[in-house]
């Protein structure tokens, strides 16, 4: 198979601690055909969706860290392959937040045609905060704003404590908890989130949500998904002084076994996924809610490997082969 990969600079990765490390590896310990492209890659040629990559396949049986050495030599060689994206089987879209809707809009033409994880409809659906209002019933309470009055409004109503969260960022930036005891810092929080100082059309929306307590002792937990399935989890607990618990945060890990509760939740969420063709993705759960749905560049597979001496990225692989042989068996 010919499978690509979209994404950041392969430079800056930690192939030990993350997840598309672990995915070209099994790819490539496959013997698939292993391509590398960042988003500035994708262009358009004679009315066809064509990329710039580098082939980033090398022998397989290598360890991690020595097959990433590997892989960074290829991308210093100058033999680009410009191919029409057609002519592969299947990508995987692992750029980071926040998503890039150009290219979205450049790859769905083909999105029908090379099996796309995630597809890109469905990235333009759930790439921010906002996908979860698709399940109300199971998030915390939530609002979301671009009027300063408004907010503090929701906040003083609210009486407790809230998390505001910026729409598009993620790994915990930008995520702060606010409260109406501290009533100075709170507009003026407010009103740097939204932007005051622009005319109301041109501010930016924030959501404040219900903070939940049980984080401060307790944490969260990340939970992969499959094609909705559950492939694996574990928890993290914030460190001293911080309530986010976002491993670039800081948070430790440790080893979770999914409650009957949070199989609920992950039922209640699988339908609307692979409708949206939202096939990979964590989610975060803290209680009994879910507060995160992670759909864009999910992570996760490294450090449930090692928690549970599984090989998670065997599976996702599985899946994909056999998504591309139904799809060739459609055509």
């Amino acid at each position: 198979m010919e499978i690509a990969f979209l994404m950041d600079s392969l430079e800056s990765v930690d192939p030990q601690w993350e997840t598309t490390s672990h995915l070209m590896y099994e790819c490539n310990q496959r013997g698939h055909a292993v391509y590398f492209l960042e988003p500035h890659d994708v262009y358009i040629r004679d009315n066809r969706v064509v990329a710039r990559m580098w082939n980033i396949s090398v022998p397989p049986d290598l360890g991690l860290v020595d097959y990433w050495k590997c892989l960074i030599q290829c991308l210093k060689k100058d033999d680009l392959i410009f191919e029409t994206l057609t002519g592969l089987d299947a990508l995987f879209l692992r750029k980071n937040p926040p998503l890039n809707y150009q290219v979205m809009e450049l790859l769905a033409p083909v999105n029908d045609q090379v099996f796309m994880i995630n597809s890109t409809s469905g990235q333009i659906l759930g790439n921010s905060k906002l996908y979860m209002l698709n399940f109300p019933d199971i998030i915390p309470e939530t609002h979301v704003s671009r009027d300063p009055i408004r907010l503090k409004k929701i906040i003083d109503d609210f009486g407790g404590a809230m998390v505001v969260k910026p729409l598009q960022r993620f790994g915990g930036e930008g995520v702060i908890k606010v409260s109406n005891r501290d009533q100075e810092n709170l507009n003026s929080l407010i009103n740097y989130y939204v932007k005051d100082y622009k005319r109301y059309p041109e501010r930016e929306q924030i959501m404040v949500q219900e903070y939940i307590s049980s984080v401060k002792s307790h944490g969260d937990v990340r939970i992969m998904l499959l094609n909705g399935e559950i492939m694996g989890a574990y928890g993290r607990i914030p460190k001293a002084g911080d309530f986010r618990t976002n491993v670039h945060a800081g948070a430790t890990v440790h080893k979770h076994a999914v409650t009957d509760k949070e199989r609920e939740l992950c039922t209640a969420i699988k339908d609307r996924l692979i409708k949206d063709g939202l096939y990979f993705v964590g989610i975060d759960v803290i209680g009994d809610k879910v507060v995160e749905i992670n759909c864009v560049s999910p992570g996760g597979i490294p450090r449930i490997n090692r928690l549970n001496d599984t090989k998670l990225e065997s599976d996702v692989i599985n899946f994909i082969e056999k998504k591309v042989t139904e799809l060739k068996n459609e055509k």
